[in-house]
């Protein structure tokens, strides 16, 4: 890890626009930071699940474990503990705990359901650099995707603008609050904003027509070497501002979330498919001192996982999904677990408002593809690429991701083995409050659901 000499932002440029603190302005104490997290987690009761089988999200299997949630945190993991007055007692025999899956790649909220264009708002395909826009402006809290992402485990998710940009913008980690109205009541206390970049084919086929930049892969890296210089330029700037010598550049918000990346508050993950062009990329991290948390979708990760070990770089891959496009044609079903033998950080993520119904699933593939392949992957060890390694690459991994003592009680209880594809979820705990219980009644939580809901109950 490369130490970062830039000075933090002033707070009033909005780079960490997620605190959650009040204004120090004594003239008005209630005022708080623009686009400030509001969530705030449900009600819950303390409930111990008793005797199951756990996977903590650490690589650990626990056989006839309770789990014991109070106060919105895990209170305590082991055989026979003691049940707190008024608790609600789940029978775990048979069953499988697990932490809540963290898919740290999707566009819930920005291409919605129903998927038409006037729902389609994730793309400011409108320059190479739109480092500027959150994606947060853009989410609608009331997709029904964000239902059936529960359904399948989901606790957090990590929303991204989409790929047509060199800098696409900001993106923000949700919890899928069901019945929020504002996308402030989903955004997760404190997380860190991020800003997406993307290479290879996508900018380059977006802005690649005639008198058009960039239209290669050498047009890319040019457009993220001057963007980069630009925004240390800028960020001198307000460091020497903020030491008395002179005064601050004009706000940019473009360069304000560049600067970000450069004093490490805001997190770097990059849309990269091939192996050289992620080893470009990590040049161009060096060049310019900021960190990668992680590439996204990194179809041939598989090639460099010994720098991406050393580089402390995370990958975020699917199963199986490749081929669909030159720069993902050279893609083995092993990827992910060649990853994490090489003691990188693999993630399955889903990019698919679809495939977040079943990450579960997805994992199971890569951990028996690895298997097959000659290594010797428990399923324990493969949910750690739903859970802690997202949580890593999202910065939030000392709030939750695994089920240990003062984490957030983001669990899932299961009906079998969840990498097996006939579990589901039968219970789904965010904060230790049960938002979601398989076959249970519920108000609908969407009105594009409503007559669908009603129906249902009318049969």
């Amino acid at each position: 890890m490369r130490a970062h000499p830039i000075v933090a932002l002033a707070a009033g440029l909005g780079l960490a626009a997620c605190a959650t603190t009040p204004s120090t302005d004594t003239n008005d104490t209630t005022r708080r930071a623009a686009f400030a997290s509001t969530y705030q987690p449900a009600a819950s009761v303390p409930t111990l699940i008793r005797g199951a089988t756990v996977f903590d999200g650490e690589g650990a299997e626990l056989a006839n474990a309770d789990v014991l949630m109070q106060g919105g945190r895990i209170a305590a993991v082991g055989a026979n503990l003691a049940v707190p007055e008024g608790a609600s007692i789940i029978d775990g025999a048979g069953r499988f705990v697990t932490p809540g899956i963290i898919d740290a790649h999707s566009h819930l909220g920005v291409y919605p359901s129903p998927s038409i264009n006037a729902t389609s708002d994730g793309n400011e395909a409108t320059q190479p650099n739109t480092a500027e826009v959150w994606v947060e402006h853009s989410v609608w809290p009331q997709d029904p995707g964000f239902l059936r992402a529960v359904a399948g485990g989901v606790t957090t998710l990590h929303i991204l603008p989409g790929s047509a940009n060199l800098f696409g913008g900001r993106g923000v980690t949700l919890r899928p609050v069901l019945d929020a109205v504002t996308v402030q009541e989903m955004k997760f206390p404190d997380a860190p904003q991020t800003l997406k970049m993307a290479c290879g084919e996508n900018p380059s086929r977006v802005y690649g027509g005639r008198n058009s930049s960039p239209a290669t892969g050498m047009g890319n890296v040019a457009g993220y070497r001057q963007a980069w210089a630009n925004a240390q330029r800028y960020a001198r700037r307000l460091e020497a501002a903020e030491n008395g010598d002179g005064e601050p550049p004009d706000r940019d918000l473009e360069l304000e979330t560049m600067a970000g990346v450069l004093n490490g508050e805001i997190r770097l993950q990059w849309h990269c498919y091939r192996a050289d062009e992620m080893a470009n990329a990590i040049e161009i991290s060096h060049e310019f001192d900021f960190e990668i948390a992680a590439f996204h979708h990194a179809v041939e990760s598989y090639k460099i996982a010994d720098m991406l070990r050393q580089e402390g770089i995370c990958s975020a891959m699917w199963a199986d999904w490749w081929g669909f496009k030159i720069e993902a044609y050279d893609g083995i079903r092993e990827n992910i677990p060649f990853v994490h033998e090489a003691g990188a950080c693999a993630i399955v993520h889903s990019d698919s408002e679809i495939g977040i119904q079943r990450l579960n699933q997805e994992a199971a593939k890569a951990m028996a593809d690895g298997n097959r392949a000659g290594l010797d992957i428990t399923r324990a060890e493969a949910w750690t690429w739903l859970s802690r390694n997202p949580a890593r690459a999202l910065g939030i991994e000392e709030e939750t991701g695994t089920i240990a003592v003062g984490r957030r009680a983001d669990v899932v209880v299961w009906s079998a083995d969840p990498l097996s594809s006939y579990a589901v979820a039968e219970r789904v705990y965010m904060d230790g409050a049960l938002i979601y219980e398989r076959g249970a009644d519920r108000e609908p939580a969407s009105d594009f659901e409503l007559g669908q809901t009603y129906t249902e109950r009318a049969q």
